[in-house]
């Protein structure tokens, strides 16, 4: 192996040595405490230790670095404490994740490593959140992101590569080809020569970099990432690197053919740079086995350490309280002048109104720029604020909840539009694998807010139409609003942004331009997790949410001796359980309305808790009404027979009538 030193001195090489002997001395250890049952999982980077070591050398202290499982010298490198990393390998309080996740699934806001999630993409277009708001912010700066060469065939990877070229962030997408995506060979997994060659399609510079030789590693990224600092944009390298072992440990390595495995072994990065140094004088025997026994040393000794920790004990109301963060709600309370406004104008002015308060507020979606977005909630905001708050993205709702996810991390909230709430399915796993359960794994907040335009009645088929809350109301970690009225939809819209944890917000598109209040002018905010009672009567409870609040008080007008307690649940996580109890054990009667298909919706989840908590005071079973159990039809006749009005009104008579 040819090194490449003319500008290296012999400090730095040291270094590089050092860097990499002390992940893969601690992975030998390991290794046997694997086999001994005291650690219960690993995935080995012995043989690819030269990428993870020389790109977080390249790299300044201050810059985000985002890696995968196989990438121990990233953290060794960013000197995290090594008791800390053993803690957390055997689930321990003192771990980064306190016992709640495994192995490098976690991150660290003062080493600036953010750790992956299992699903492998979202960590892609986090990495662009991340570097846009450097560049938002004019630092000089660059984000290092890892994948596999596996995960360059999921969505995430060619989304991320996109928006981070249209937007030329400056983000190192760094692919470690080791040959296999567990046992799947490349030639299995893609058809092009080099991975590094997919960058001529998004317009953006690559570089094929020989993953076993830390000098060239070392070298080549320094040089790009000085690049990136004064020219911001994106670079796909790909490095050419081998797994010496498993997958993981469990997996062994039976398919792949020794000839190969010892042509690898040959290409070892530590053996070849230690023979490399010893033959150039540059590291003596003496200082070698000094390294060696020193590392040895702080091995054990922190070892000893995780190894005395007590187990991390269960704690039920612990393990609640940190699945959001904290949030201390602040009551703005509104002024006395109001204007009279559509559902959609409140919207748009109370996000207008977030977007002064906080100038660090990104907003994200498609055509929301110059054109206002589908539903004009945004127009005159680029004039206003400008394209780099107020950004068009391409047609990637994944690489956007996630770049949402980064700017997060560094600091910025942000709001991203669906264009349609139906969409959300194409951003799905990144808002409820990583939005949704980061903070519970490893105490970071998710700062986001998701506009959700829903709803149907307005002839628009089963792909624009959805009322999908229900989808999200299931996911621990995720907060999620609907309004019925415009008042609460610019109060509750400012909770959210306000409010550090990813917040769901559904606007029924159908009520944006058929409903208007008077509302306040001024900023204000309205809680979460609290009802509104907006009717009183003592014969049965309804409860409904969104447009349903609507219909419900216009069919209670066709039948004026129904004297009903109508409560508007505004939010449905937090829910408001206390309100709906204390109304039910007045009246004894509840019906539960919701737009959504009946199977599996909140309705279900209501209706439960009241037979569970209130059964005694119940003089009629508990009725629910939702649309039918198909999508959304197009015509007006079927969308009128698949909406729940009708069946509504059905039930709610003979509920009155028990």
């Amino acid at each position: 192996m040819r090194y490449h030193t003319k500008h290296l001195d012999n400090q730095i090489l040291i270094d590089l040595y050092q860097g990499m002997l002390k992940p893969r001395m601690i992975e030998e250890k390991m290794l046997i405490l694997l086999r001994q049952g005291k650690i219960s999982k690993w995935f080995s980077g012995i043989g690819q230790e030269a990428i993870s070591v020389g790109v977080t050398m390249a790299l300044k202290k201050e810059e985000y670095i985002l890696p995968m499982h196989r990438n121990l010298g990233v953290f060794t490198t960013r000197d995290i404490p090594l008791y800390r990393l053993f803690a957390q390998w055997q689930g321990k309080q003192s771990g980064f994740t306190q016992g709640r996740d495994r192995s490098f699934h976690f991150g660290s806001q003062e080493h600036k490593i953010v750790g992956m999630i299992s699903h492998l993409g979202p960590q892609l277009g986090v990495a662009d959140g991340i570097a846009l708001a450097d560049m938002i912010r004019r630092k000089k700066r660059v984000t290092a992101v890892f994948t596999g060469e596996g995960a360059t065939s999921e969505g995430d990877f060619h989304e991320a590569l996109n928006v981070a070229s249209v937007w030329s962030l400056p983000v190192l997408f760094c692919i470690e080809n080791n040959g296999y995506g567990l046992s799947t060979p490349t030639n299995e997994q893609y058809n092009c020569e080099h991975l590094a060659d997919r960058a001529r399609g998004y317009g953006m510079e690559s570089r094929i970099i020989d993953g076993n030789n830390i000098t060239e590693v070392y070298t080549k990224v320094n040089e790009i990432c000085k690049s990136l600092r004064k020219r911001p944009r994106p670079v796909l390298l790909e490095f050419k690197t081998f797994r010496m072992r498993g997958h993981e440990e469990a997996s062994g390595t039976k398919y792949v053919p020794d000839k190969l495995m010892k042509k690898w072994a040959k290409k070892d990065p530590i053996a070849n740079f230690e023979e490399y140094l010893k033959t150039q004088n540059i590291l003596s025997d003496q200082e070698d086995e000094d390294l060696k026994a020193a590392i040895s040393t702080e091995i054990e000794e922190h070892l000893k350490k995780a190894f005395e920790e007590e187990a991390v004990s269960a704690n039920t109301e612990k393990e609640k309280n940190e699945v959001f963060q904290s949030f201390l709600y602040e009551d703005f309370q509104s002024g006395n002048k109001t204007e009279n406004i559509r559902f959609v104008d409140a919207v748009s002015r109370g996000l207008e109104q977030s977007m002064d308060k906080y100038n660090e507020l990104i907003i994200m979606g498609q055509d929301i720029a110059e054109y206002g977005g589908v539903f004009k909630i945004t127009e005159g905001f680029t004039k206003k604020f400008g394209k780099s708050r107020v950004r068009n993205t391409p047609i990637c709702e994944s690489a956007i909840v996630s770049a949402a996810m980064g700017l997060s991390i560094n600091g910025m909230k942000a709001v991203v539009e669906m264009q349609f709430a139906d969409f959300v399915s194409s951003g799905f796993n990144p808002i409820v694998n990583y939005l949704a359960k980061v903070h519970y794994r490893w105490g970071e907040k998710a700062d986001v807010v998701i506009r959700m335009p829903c709803g149907g009645g307005v002839g628009a088929g089963p792909f624009h139409s959805q009322t999908n809350e229900a989808w999200f109301t299931k996911v621990p970690g995720l907060k999620v609003v609907y309004p019925a009225f415009p008042s609460d939809a610019k109060g509750l819209l400012a909770t959210a942004v306000n409010d550090p944890n990813p917040v769901l917000f559904f606007e029924h598109k159908g009520l944006y331009r058929s409903v208007y209040q008077d509302v306040p002018s001024d900023y204000y905010t309205l809680p979460f997790g609290k009802a509104s009672l907006l009717e009183e009567g003592e014969d049965l409870t309804v409860v409904s949410y969104g447009a349903g609040v609507h219909w419900a008080k216009e069919i209670l007008k066709k039948h004026p001796n129904i004297k009903a307690d109508v409560l508007d649940l505004r939010t449905l996580q937090p829910l408001d359980v206390s309100s709906i109890f204390t109304s039910v054990k007045k009246t004894g009667k509840l019906i539960v309305l919701q737009e959504d298909t009946l199977f599996g919706g909140v309705a279900s989840d209501i209706s439960a808790m009241v037979m569970e908590n209130c059964f005694e005071f119940l003089d009629a079973p508990v009725k629910r009404a939702g649309s039918l159990d198909t999508p959304v039809p197009f015509a007006k006749n079927l969308e009128e027979n698949f909406l729940p009005k009708q069946r509504f009104e059905n039930a709610l008579v003979e509920l009155y009538e028990y």
